[in-house]
């Protein structure tokens, strides 16, 4: 009875193939003829998976791979659907005749469901009126069913419906998980797609699933802890990559504790495994990017018959197919960033900083509430000559590629400062195609962890500790430019604070010139900074900022543009750099070896012309008879107060200064109140003249210094007098002082 119901309750189901999906077939149809047309007309090219008869519309990647899923396929070519062949004609030019469905069903070789057809008491009704979408299993899809029987009573319900998942992109087109490996054929009263299983009637979502498989107990707990296990119940469609329980154990309780304790990272890592569309297995040929409910992607791929995440054979279990979605079972978690501590985000092309920072006691010293930011060098930054110095030195190194705090990619500015953990501050500088840190360049895979971010290096990090000045005079090689830089009144150029680029002339620059050569380029100041300052421009430009292949132009404090080129070594005017971006505290340096001249400026002087072209060689310089170099304002320089330090030996002198005020004089009245009879004393003392003035005068060598210390004798010794008067007697005294001077 229950058998003769389903058939019965089949006739009022209607299913309608729509027409995205059978749009998305018959694009796949058209790339198949397109590789087919050497074959005839109507012919479609399929591959076949060797040792199987799984046969796929594949794409243009597997197809000129010879191979799908990793496996060797070979080419086949057959009627493509709706064409028959004719004897003795080439390719498939009949149109297959069109017949009800159950007649369809033999037609495209649907035989065994053709057969249970008559044994569910089918049959009247697909050759019947009516307009049926028919998902019939193919005769290898019963072969393969291990109980029959059973799948009897539900098989015929649940291929009439609609639940068609469209892989356009893939070549794959499934209903149920169930892959169209044979579709739109028409009937007169329908269309029949034959798909390569039986499928079962769907009832339950993914939430019903979750919660009552034994397996998936943590996930279902931990699905309710972050407020997604509702979401997983209602209608939509998704894709659930659902970690056993076996593989939350693998985390190990101290991780589990730590996802568990912070919601937002454990909703971010519930959603990595979410997709917000339905990926089949069958569907799935090729690796291919997804994007996660989380945000980020993750590859889904396949190696012959196991589905891969992320290039791992991690699938226990595939295509348990629900009302709003697809279940595939997997034995390990999938971390996201979001969900990692910062220490977790190193990759292997940064191992070995990750490995050194551990060994060094960094790591250790990270508190797990506080953020921070790595700076990771890429493996190759550690070279045998880093991996080889003093430890604590090293240890000082990688202090400067951890930041205080966590700043992702999108809040670095230009010009910003970044504290270190060893209290120092970098610089940062963005570019029009690199962000840049010092002297080292950010690689793309910047990530961003629930306690911190990471930012790939070039390089390893030099921040920078002493001026441009006090780099070259250090060096040692730069003493002739140093000396015109003197000359020109342009040295606190290179000693105070700003952003500069230096290209910076060495002594071999100036090789072959005299004494008397330099006078005549310092005996005209406007000429000599003119050529002083075309090696200077505002701003910090490192190397790894300049685009690659094309010349970046710098303006220069002179006035003219600095051509810069970059490609396998680094060039400015054409000339090579051979060391480039030193870090100073107030720019960069890059040595040149030889001197740069602005090509728009002539020289107007044979003498220094003369001069200039035995050491500029590299260009042709024009010459203007009585050419004059105009002056450069030397508005770019800081000015800065003048300090006088005087030394006197012996011991030091003091000198008593008392200020004369001018204006009424000020009355102290002293009163002390005595028992008896007062007696008053008088005491007046005068002295006659003009108080006198004491002018000092100090010479101090090289500079006179006048100090005119004027002074009025004020009358203390009256004071005194008086004082002692009130002391001795024992009377009521009312004196009037004279003003303080």
């Amino acid at each position: 009875m229950k058998l003769l119901f389903v058939a019965a309750f089949a006739l009022f189901v209607l299913s309608t193939f729509d027409h995205a999906d059978s749009s998305a077939y018959d694009k796949i149809v058209a790339h198949s003829r397109i590789r087919a047309r050497k074959e005839g007309p109507n012919v479609c090219a399929l591959q076949q998976v060797m040792g199987t008869k799984k046969k796929y519309f594949s794409t243009c990647r597997n197809w000129y791979q010879g191979a799908i899923c990793g496996k060797k396929a070979t080419v086949l070519y057959e009627c493509c659907p709706g064409y028959m062949k004719l004897e003795g004609m080439r390719g498939c030019p009949a149109v297959a005749p069109i017949d009800h469905v159950y007649g369809t069903l033999g037609l495209v070789k649907a035989t065994s469901t053709q057969k249970y057809s008559d044994i569910s008491k089918l049959r009247p009704e697909i050759e019947g009126p009516g307009s049926y979408t028919f998902f019939a299993p193919s005769n290898e899809a019963w072969e393969n069913l291990d109980e029959v029987s059973h799948k009897l009573e539900e098989w015929n319900d649940s291929h009439f419906h609609h639940s068609v998942c469209e892989q356009q992109a893939l070549h794959v087109v499934t209903v149920n998980c169930a892959r169209i490996i044979y579709g739109n054929q028409v009937a007169t009263n329908g269309v029949v797609h034959v798909i390569d299983r039986v499928i079962s009637a769907v009832g339950n979502t993914i939430q019903d699933t979750i919660e009552v498989d034994d397996d998936l107990t943590t996930l279902s707990d931990l699905a309710q802890n972050a407020g997604l296990l509702e979401k997983l119940g209602m209608p939509g469609h998704y894709t659930l990559f659902a970690p056993t329980n076996e593989a939350f154990d693998k985390l190990g309780s101290d991780v589990l504790e730590r996802l568990q304790s912070d919601k937002e990272v454990l909703k971010a890592l519930l959603n990595f495994h979410l997709l917000g569309s339905i990926q089949c297995s069958e569907a799935i040929i090729a690796g291919s990017s997804y994007e996660t409910l989380e945000g980020n992607n993750i590859e889904i791929g396949c190696d012959g018959e196991s589905l891969t995440v992320n290039g791992i054979k991690m699938v226990l279990k595939k295509d348990v197919v629900t009302t709003n979605g697809v279940i595939h079972f997997i034995d390990q978690v999938l971390m996201p960033d979001s969900a990692k501590q910062v220490m977790e985000l190193v990759g292997q092309s940064q191992s070995t900083f990750g490995d050194m920072v551990s060994e060094l006691g960094l790591s250790a010293a990270m508190r797990p509430e506080a953020e921070y930011t790595l700076l990771a060098p890429l493996n190759v930054a550690f070279t045998d000559e880093v991996m080889s110095m003093d430890q604590r030195l090293l240890k000082v190194i990688l202090e400067n590629h951890i930041l205080k705090n966590k700043i992702v990619l999108g809040q670095l500015y230009n010009g910003q400062r970044v504290e270190t953990i060893g209290g120092k501050y970098l610089r940062v500088f963005i570019y029009r195609t690199a962000v840049c840190i010092e002297n080292s360049c950010l690689v793309r895979g910047s990530k961003e962890g629930s306690n911190g971010a990471l930012h790939l290096m070039k390089t390893l990090l030099k921040p920078a500790e002493k001026t441009m000045f006090e780099i070259l005079t250090e060096n040692g090689g730069f003493k002739i430019f140093l000396s015109l830089m003197e000359a020109a009144g342009l040295t606190d150029l290179l000693k105070q604070e700003g952003d500069f680029t230096l290209f910076a002339p060495s002594d071999k620059a100036f090789t072959g010139l005299s004494e008397r050569d330099l006078d005549l380029l310092k005996s005209d100041i406007n000429a000599l900074r003119s050529i002083l300052l075309y090696h200077i421009n505002n701003g910090i430009f490192i190397g790894g900022g300049l685009e690659t292949g094309v010349t970046n132009l710098l303006k220069s404090i002179q006035g003219s543009n600095i051509k810069v080129l970059s490609v396998s070594i680094q060039c400015v005017n054409s000339v090579q750099i051979p060391e480039s971006d030193i870090m100073a505290t107030n720019g960069v340096i890059h040595f040149v070896n030889h001197v740069l001249y602005p090509g728009d400026l002539p020289v107007g002087s044979q003498d220094l012309l003369t001069l200039l072209r035995r050491i500029i060689t590299y260009r042709q310089l024009k010459y203007i008879s009585g050419f004059k170099y105009q002056e450069i304002p030397l508005t770019f320089m800081t000015p800065e107060m003048s300090r006088v330090t005087s030394v006197i030996q012996g011991e030091p002198t003091i000198t008593k200064v008392t200020r004369v005020i001018e204006g009424q004089p000020s009355v102290t009245k002293v009163t002390r109140v005595i028992e008896g009879q007062p007696s008053v004393t008088k005491v007046t003392r005068v002295i006659e003249g003009q108080p006198s003035i004491t002018k000092v005068t100090r010479v101090v060598s090289g500079n006179i210094f006048s100090l005119e210390l004027e002074s009025q004798r004020i009358f203390i010794n009256v004071a005194s007098e008086l004082l002692q008067a009130v002391h001795s007697s024992p009377c009521l005294c009312v004196h009037t002082l004279l003003p303080a001077p």
